[in-house]
């Protein structure tokens, strides 16, 4: 009966979960406009551990997030799970957050567009069956009038759906899903099943997906 620890902090949600053989025991979880992750997510772990009465060297494995999403909150949700799994000798599985909204979002019909906010109408997207497989790759999108003309009949949510509200009011055909997020606790089904495939991460050179390169900016000359 593994017991895993799951770690989500690709946007503005915090949110950690413990669960065993895929089932939920407890979790902690806050989402801010301010950069909390750093200063909450250990908080969280050790919290959570306590609540359930566990210690660390009880987890099997932990599952984090790997975005798209914050670069930020990647590298600390990130380097969390790998002090913990090095620290521990566990293996580490990493989970598309795409992937972990589609998992929350649940069944749907017919096909599932989440998103995760970049910032201004960019959104970080990837379509979903109605059987949840992914039918294409993560990829940054402009939410327009354009893309919701062509994108078809289908759903959206995420905090990058949310943001676009007033667009698919003009689009009957797109069903917006409000206030789903990447909550930790959609990992450990997913994990439980590639830790049982054998499918885990090589903990040396497992590395966020942020969706598209930082722009970085060389400082002006004094």
């Amino acid at each position: 009966m593994p017991v895993l620890l799951a770690i989500e902090t690709a946007t503005r949600l915090c949110s950690v979960a413990v669960g065993r053989d895929g089932a939920l025991l407890g979790e902690r979880e806050l989402e801010s406009d301010k950069h909390i992750h750093a200063e909450k997510v250990n908080v969280f772990i050790d919290e959570v551990l306590r609540e359930v009465g566990l210690i660390m060297r009880d987890l099997d494995a932990v599952a984090v997030g790997i975005g798209p999403g914050s670069y930020t909150g990647l590298r600390i949700g990130l380097s969390a799970a790998k002090g913990l799994c090095y620290g521990l000798d566990v293996p580490i599985i990493g989970i598309s957050t795409l992937e972990t909204l589609a998992a929350v979002t649940g069944a749907h019909e017919p096909v599932l567009w989440p998103m995760i906010d970049a910032r201004r109408m960019e959104v970080f997207a990837q379509p979903f069956s109605t059987e949840g497989s992914a039918m294409d790759t993560p990829r940054p999108i402009v939410l327009d009038s354009a893309w919701a003309e062509d994108v078809g009949t289908c759903i959206v949510c995420g905090d990058g759906a949310d943001k676009a509200a007033g667009l698919w009011q003009a689009y009957p055909r797109i069903e917006h899903r409000l206030g789903i997020r990447p909550h930790a606790r959609a990992l450990l089904g997913l994990a439980e099943e590639r830790l049982r495939a054998g499918l885990t991460d090589d903990l040396a050179y497992l590395v966020p997906r942020y969706g598209k390169e930082a722009n970085v900016t060389q400082p002006g000359k004094r």
